[in-house]
């Protein structure tokens, strides 16, 4: 699509909508009719029912927009707050999980198991809040408000909703869906290091129906306006039972040398 580029830019510069747009008076109203599409699109009750969810696949790392490292993952989630990821890449393993407000990692360089961090602990609650299916299955409702934020070209001839979720703690996401009501970024923000203001987004493409939910199979990550890494999922699977053990702590990093069993 880079053919598109300038003609993208152009549009965006006089399209009158911005990041932090204040919303119509019916907004409210707006908002919930395009959020009720975006769940139907993706599959209705059998989405918002799901429990579970296994991906597979692999995760790179972009450089220069280049794919500068490959690692295979597996991802196990039980919504909505419970997730195991293990990544190997060049005969090292190393695995996060999260439960919670607790959690711990495995280093597979160092061949060592930590307990999670306040700080990585934060991070994860932070990934959940901006994340599609915690907008969707309205894990937010009750500590943020949501409100319709009007149109924002994406393509040649082509206009996405724009949503925008405001927490009571200041955090400001912006969710795009296309007119087939196909989720296709999410929008946000943080601070850096040096107290600089730093863009995230995640693309959304590829949507595949499993077992008549869909999904993303492909999720970039752009920071800045600059991709730096891609999620491809090769497989997911649904409301598969999940044992706690998943997500315990083992005493012993042998125990990890073992693969994930579910």
């Amino acid at each position: 699509m880079f053919q598109f580029i300038l003609s993208f830019l152009t549009a965006l510069l006089l399209c009158p909508f911005s990041f932090g747009q204040q919303p119509s008076p019916q907004g409210d109203q707006q908002a919930e009719a395009v959020l009720k599409k975006a769940v139907q699109t993706l599959g209705g009750e059998k989405y918002l029912s799901a429990k579970s969810q296994i991906g597979r696949g692999k995760f790179s790392t972009i450089k220069d927009g280049v794919n500068v490292s490959f690692q295979s993952f597996t991802d196990v989630i039980v919504f909505p707050d419970k997730e195991r990821t293990e990544f190997k890449g060049a005969g090292v393993r190393s695995v996060q999980t999260n439960t919670g407000a607790s959690g711990w990692v495995y280093d597979g360089d160092q061949d060592l198991i930590k307990v999670l961090n306040e700080k990585q602990v934060a991070d994860f609650h932070r990934t959940i809040r901006t994340s599609l299916d915690y907008l969707l299955r309205g894990g937010w409702r009750g500590d943020a408000a949501l409100t319709y934020a009007g149109k924002r070209q994406a393509s040649l001839g082509k206009r996405n909703d724009v949503l925008k979720l405001t927490y009571k703690d200041g955090l400001v996401v912006e969710f795009e869906f296309d007119a087939d009501g196909l989720p296709q970024k999410a929008i946000y923000k943080r601070t850096g290091g040096d107290n600089e203001e730093i863009k995230e987004e995640d693309h959304y493409a590829q949507f595949v129906e499993t077992d008549g939910i869909k999904a993303p199979y492909i999720i970039d990550h752009v920071i800045n306006g600059i991709p730096t890494s891609r999620i491809n999922y090769e497989s997911l699977e649904f409301n598969k039972q999940v044992s706690e053990s998943v997500f315990a702590k083992p005493s012993n990093p042998k125990e990890l040398k073992k693969d994930l069993k579910l």
